[in-house]
């Protein structure tokens, strides 16, 4: 008598969802809820107003300067990442721990969907909400353009820059709401990393100026009048002067030098988008004014001028031009934007592994009070 084997039940085979089609369901699923909501058309409206009204009245204050296309667009992409900074921990911070306050994070963690998909989801929805207010921002960015004196290298890198810091910003905020059990702990606590990076390392960079304080001779040139000097013509160009009455002196005082801790200012937003644009300069004795001599640096090309002054270090010969008013001429130097990046970069990764981590399922340990479905 043979006896047949019955065979166990074969278990279905397991089903996979690609990683595009998963992170575009997430991403779908945010839009829409975003879309949805009156917050964030009332935030677009408010953008559009506060940025226009900065446009026009410093349109209305700068008319009469020659190349002010340049100087509002320059205005426009330190607002733009002034108010991006603002708006984009918003838009993210609360992007995980607000559906698992709703009770609606459970239900996609039981799905396919992995914990780096769901990250991934939440934060290019994040993104593209952020660039809204970038693209709301058009009609003034191509206003400024049409006035002339932007090179067209300096408008993609400035509004390519933009973009990328946004996006950096949101994907700080959707770690920190991976990791925060509270969305109102999540939103503060991701504004108060984008205070460390743009207010703390300027802080920082001020504070250690006095650990680099060394003696040194500096010598010093300036024109001995006995008389006043005559005001700047109106083509900008410095009074003449006589060259014989250049006076030098050369004193032993305490310098900074802060060529050596320049780096320290490198994780700044305002520091990464200034130095990344190559201003279109006149060369090495005009470094404040571009070519022509007329047009004075807007916001975020003075920020760029002073890291380059401040990566070349302490002045110690000071000519009887630059007691006038004339830049000093300190070069290109090196571009730190790409540190910055990079610090940016591993903050935000960072984040977001440790984020990873508390979303994978099922979970050995959760928070006490922590809201399951």
């Amino acid at each position: 008598m043979s006896v047949k084997m019955q065979q166990p039940p074969q278990l279905a085979d397991e089903r996979t969802l690609s990683s595009r089609a998963a992170v575009g369901t997430v991403f779908g699923l945010e839009m829409r809820q975003r879309l949805r909501g009156r917050a964030w058309y009332v935030m677009l409206a408010v953008w559009f107003v506060v940025i226009g009204a900065v446009f026009l009245l410093a349109t209305a204050t700068m008319g009469t300067i020659t190349g002010i296309g340049a100087v509002l667009f320059d205005l426009v992409v330190g607002f733009v990442l002034f108010f991006g900074l603002l708006v984009a921990p918003g838009l993210s911070a609360n992007a995980v721990n607000g559906d698992r306050a709703a009770g609606t994070l459970a239900i996609l963690q039981v799905t396919l969907l992995t914990p780096g998909q769901l990250l991934a989801g939440k934060w290019l929805a994040s993104w593209v909400g952020s660039l809204a207010f970038l693209l709301l921002s058009a009609p003034f960015i191509f206003w400024a353009l049409a006035l002339g004196g932007v090179p067209a290298s300096e408008a993609f890198v400035s509004l390519g820059m933009l973009a990328l810091e946004l996006g950096l910003v949101c994907a700080i905020g959707v770690g920190v709401s991976s990791i925060a059990n509270r969305p109102l702990f999540s939103i503060v606590a991701t504004y108060m990393l984008v205070a460390l990076l743009a207010l703390g390392t300027l802080i920082t960079f001020g504070l250690s100026t006095a650990l680099v304080l060394e003696e040194a001779e500096v010598t010093t040139s300036y024109y001995n009048h006995t008389e006043p000097m005559p005001a700047v013509g109106p083509d900008g160009e410095l009074p003449a002067v006589d060259p014989s009455k250049c006076v030098t002196e050369t004193i032993r005082q305490p310098v900074p030098h802060t060529e050596r801790i320049t780096w320290l200012l490198a994780a700044n937003p305002f520091v990464v988008v200034a130095d990344a644009v190559p201003y279109a300069r006149s060369g090495s004795g005009d470094f404040a004014y571009v070519a022509g001599g007329t047009r004075p640096p807007g916001v975020m090309e003075s920020i760029s001028q002073q890291v380059r002054t401040l990566q070349a270090g302490p002045d110690l010969e000071v000519t009887c031009e630059e007691s006038l008013g004339e830049p000093r001429d300190v070069g290109r130097g090196s571009p730190i934007w790409p540190l910055g990046l990079v610090l940016q970069s591993l903050l935000a990764g960072g984040l977001l592994l440790l984020g990873y981590r508390r979303l994978r399922t099922p979970a050995g340990r959760l928070a006490q009070g922590t809201r399951i479905a």
